[in-house]
């Protein structure tokens, strides 16, 4: 399975008081990963949307905080596509932090709905996407 990963360091903004990341920035990181990862495949978010004329709204978000990460630590994040239905698809997140020994500190998982831009009716997902994102497929 072909992961895509991104690395990125943790700052004073992603933590709390004791500085250990905020539950709410990990959802940032697997933003980046996620935009990077479509980007890496021709499909930036600038472009995707006026191109495909559709958005990707969530429609679920799951995740499990397993070990904490703290200020400075350098994440690496890792973005694949468990499925691909006709009009959603699924993105799986990892994030580890190598300099202990690549440790898992948290996964997620992404439903993502096709939608048109104009009326947000459900809509297929575009074959040239549904293509492209055969390079994570996983």
């Amino acid at each position: 399975m072909a992961k895509f990963k991104i690395s990125e360091r943790i700052r004073w903004g992603d933590v709390d008081a004791a500085e250990i990341i905020f539950y709410g920035s990990y959802i940032r990181f697997f933003e980046f990963a996620e935009s990077e990862m479509f980007r890496s495949l021709g499909f930036p978010y600038g472009k995707l949307f006026e191109q495909l004329d559709i958005w990707l709204p969530r429609r679920h978000i799951e995740c499990d905080f397993l070990e904490a990460a703290r200020l400075d630590d350098l994440l690496e994040v890792s973005c694949w596509v468990p499925q691909i239905g006709n009009s959603s698809l699924h993105l799986a997140f990892e994030v580890r932090i190598p300099a202990r020994t690549s440790q898992i500190v948290a996964t997620a998982a992404y439903v993502l709905v096709a939608v048109n831009r104009k009326n947000f009716a459900k809509v297929a997902i575009p074959a040239i996407l549904r293509d492209s994102l055969q390079a994570y497929r996983g």
